[in-house]
Formats: structure tokens, sequence, C-alpha cells
């Protein structure tokens, strides 16, 4: 199996279920789910024939598309988006197992969701800018469509303010592609020989900000954050775990291999203000989430700080800086969709509260046993516990981050400590609350169901994986860090 399989497996799927019959609907959820196993087998292959032959040459698919404008179908997939790419069937299979239980126009939601899910693989493939570009855009509708027709608290302003600045977002990738592609001869759109061009530090000095904003803005950059907790609390469970586990990644993923190796110079003028805005992130996401009392706000509010260190280690543009950024996209998105799937599927669903002051009358720690234990599972992931990715990934920035910028450890030491303050406010709220005797006896609440439980399993199983043994995901990422496309980055002084 080639990585192809990714992309043609989940727009396969989600054509099959458009084609389902109205009396077949409830297959459609059994197609998603084929799919989704299908992508996250294939990744998995890819990923350990890369480890078994690292010296292998990089698997390749590259044809016409558009020739009068230079624009090939071009897709790759060197270690670095091999990952990506098994972190995003890992959470496609996760999130359909937690969407189990929709009925409401099954067919729509979940060819929906299989849209998102290839236009994702999409641009972790692509090669080539323009058709980065389509797959970036073919994700932005479908995100509306499952907001805004299977969302709630404000579905409708939820889905727009995170449309309209997908929208905003994409125009200023669209000029920042094309002024590169203009500089470089009009010719293509290879990302190789676009990195490879010569540009003016005039013309990068105010080109890379274009580019590397139009990219951050999707993965939650302050202070153009504000649509992620919206979107993600407006979000059914599936698609916040969409958001934040895969989609959120697209916007620094971009920022990481696009927008970086085009302009390094325009990078290294403009390298302390990222920094301090990655900073400034991590911060007020934890001070914000520690105010909060809905509990999907405050893992809103976190995955805008924990994007922050994905921002962080890409301005410290060292080796393990970079290594920790992409570490931090799959520790990300692993942690944050499981929290997600616990918050709406599991919790919600049952106690058709998110308030945590409410919740307590629920008592979850001696109704929902199972549920208290992998939530605080989470949790201590999400904390950056040693033994879980969250730990591997932040040590590796925080390094990256000494070599480069050392003062600044301070303020992200802070950070970590207000991540552990409202993590360990909201695990007590939601599944520990202090009750006194007089209190009403908590309901009872219906046990978890197989595909909840395989889907928490799955996701608990991976960030365990990674945080004891990470040395395959290292390998690979360093594989893909060695790529010609970072030597202009990593030997910035």
């Amino acid at each position: 199996m080639t990585p192809a399989w990714t992309l043609t497996s989940a727009f396969a799927a989600a054509l099959l279920v458009l084609l389902l019959p109205a009396r077949s609907a409830g297959f459609a959820k059994v197609i998603a789910l084929v799919g989704s196993l299908v992508g996250m087998v294939a990744a998995a292959v890819a990923c350990l024939a890369r480890l078994s032959n690292p010296s292998g040459a990089v698997w390749s698919f590259d044809c016409d598309w558009i020739p009068s404008l230079g624009a090939r179908f071009h897709l790759a997939a060197d270690g670095l988006s091999l990952t990506l790419l098994l972190l995003t069937g890992i959470v496609a299979v996760a999130g359909v197992l937690f969407s189990w239980n929709v009925t409401h126009r099954p067919r729509a939601f979940f060819a929906f969701f299989m849209t998102i899910i290839g236009g994702v693989y999409g641009v972790f493939l692509s090669r080539d800018a323009f058709l980065l570009f389509v797959f970036y855009e073919i994700v932005i509708l479908p995100k509306y469509m499952l907001i805004a027709i299977w969302g709630s608290t404000n579905k409708e302003y939820g889905a727009m303010k995170l449309t309209m600045y997908s929208i905003g977002a994409s125009a200023l990738i669209l000029i920042g592609i094309s002024v590169a592609y203009a500089a470089a001869g009009g010719t293509s759109f290879d990302i190789a020989h676009l990195a490879a061009a010569s540009y003016s530090p005039a013309l990068q000095s105010w080109a890379f900000p274009i580019l590397f904003l139009g990219f951050t803005v999707l993965a939650g950059i302050w202070p153009f954050h504000t649509w992620a907790p919206t979107g993600h609390v407006a979000a059914p469970t599936a698609a916040s775990m969409l958001l934040a586990g895969v989609v959120m990644k697209l916007g620094a993923f971009g920022a990481l291999c696009v927008a970086m190796p085009l302009f390094p110079l325009g990078f290294a003028q403009w390298q302390p203000v990222i920094a301090g805005l990655a900073v400034i992130g991590i911060i007020y996401g934890a001070l914000t989430a520690l105010s909060q009392k809905d509990l999907k706000f405050v893992i809103g509010y976190s995955s805008v700080s924990h994007m922050g260190f994905i921002l962080l280690g890409m301005a410290a543009a060292t080796h393990w800086g970079l290594r920790g950024a992409v570490l931090q996209m799959i520790s990300h998105g692993i942690i944050a969709g499981l929290l997600f799937g616990i918050a709406g599927r599991v919790v919600y669903e049952r106690t058709h509260t998110r308030d945590l002051a409410a919740l307590k009358e629920f008592d979850l720690w001696k109704t929902l046993p199972g549920v208290a234990i992998a939530f605080t599972l989470a949790t201590a992931a999400s904390m950056g516990m040693p033994g879980f990715s969250g730990f591997v990934a932040e040590i590796s920035v925080v390094i990256g981050l000494w070599q480069a910028y050392p003062w600044l450890t301070i303020a992200v030491a802070i950070g970590i400590i207000l991540t552990g303050a409202f993590s360990l406010r909201a695990l007590q709220k939601t599944c520990f609350p202090n009750r006194t005797p007089t209190d009403a006896a908590a309901h009872a609440l219906p046990p978890l169901t197989w595909p909840e439980i395989s889907a928490i399993s799955l996701l608990l199983a991976v960030s365990l994986a990674i945080g004891i043994y990470p040395k395959p995901w290292i390998v690979l990422i360093d594989d893909g860090l060695r790529s010609p496309l970072f030597n202009s980055i990593l030997s910035l002084p």
C-alpha cells in the first residue's frame, strides 16, 4: 500500500456514502469507518516501510495537471509527511467511532467528514503549491456544513466565524504563493523550485508575513485565534476532533513547509516577533482556559495554548525546535481529539450539560468510573506528564527554544504551570466534584459503548506509545527535516 491510498480511500468513502440509497443510510458510518481504517493502515504501512529503508527513495507521484500555469499534480511523502498522515488516519478512525450514534442525515454527515479527511491528506502530500492550496480550500465548505447543521451553542455564528477567518487566511496564502510564483519566473508552482529561487530581501520582508500569517491563522496564532474556541464549542464532536486534531495542523504544516522555506530571510527578520506571539498565545490561552465555565471552552482555549508550542518550536529554527514542533502537532492532535471526544460525545450526550458547576450533580467518578479514568489520563497527557506524548513534544520545543531564545523559557515555564492549573481544575470539577452528604444522589448514566471504548483506547494507546518510545516518530520526523527544503532555515544564525 502506498501513501496514495490515504487520499483515495477518503474521497472514495465520501463518494460511496453519497451514493447510498436512503433506505441504506445506516451503512454510511460503516463505509466511513472502513475508509478511515484503510487510510490509517496505509499510512502505518508507509511509515513502517520508510523506517525499514530510510535511505530509499521518497514515494512520489508526479504528472501534468495545468501545463499553462506550470502546476503539476505532484504528491510525495517523506518521513515528516508520513507522521502527519498517520495522525490524520488515527483521528479519522476515532472521529467515526465517536460519531457512531449520528442518526440525523448520516449520509451527508459522513460524506462531509470524509471529504475533510481527504482534503487534509491532500495538503500533507502536496509538493506543488497550487495543488496544496486547492486541497486547503476543499476543507472549508465541509467544515462549515458540519458545524452549521450538526453543531450546537451558536452553531451558525461559530460556523460562519470559522469560515470567514478561513477565507480571509486563504486570500493571504494565495497572494503569498502568487508573489513567489511570479518572482521565481512564473514557470512552476513546485515548492522545491520556488524555495530554490532567489528573492530579494526587500520582497521577503513583506511577502513572508503575508504567507506565514495566512497559514498560521488556521493554526490559532494570537491574536487571530478567536475562531478556534468558538468553532470548537459550536462543532459536533467529530468536527471538534478534526478541527483541533488535524485541521489546525494544516496551518502549522503550511507555515513550516511552505512559508519558511520560500522566504527564509523574511522569516529571519520576523523570527523574534513569531516567538513573542507564540509565548503570548501559550500564556493567554492558559489564563483564559483557567477562567472558563464550559468544559469545551476550557479544551478550546487549551488548544490555543498548546498550538503556541508548535509556533514556538518553528520560531526557534533549530533542529530540536523544528522536531519538537512536529511532535507537538502529532501529540496535540491525539490529545485534543481525545479530550473533545470525551467532553462532547461521552459527557455531554449523557448529562446534556458542559457547565463545570452543573456537572457536580452527576458525580462521574461514581456513575461513570471508566470515563473518569480516561479523562484523568487525557488530562495528564495534556499537562505534559512524563510517559505521554505531550512531555516528549514540549521538552523538545523547550530544548530548541533554549538554544535560540533562552530568556523566553521562563515565560514558557509560567505557561506550563498555568496549563497544570486549568487542567486540574477542569478534571476536579468534571469528575471529582466536592459533594456533601446533603447533596442528592447522582442519577445513573448509560455505560460507555464499544465504539466509545475503542476510540478512547486507540487515542490513549497512541499517546502512551509516543511518550514511552518516541524513537520511530523522531526518526521519521528527522528524515523529513533532512530535506533540502529546510537547509535555509536550519542554517540561519
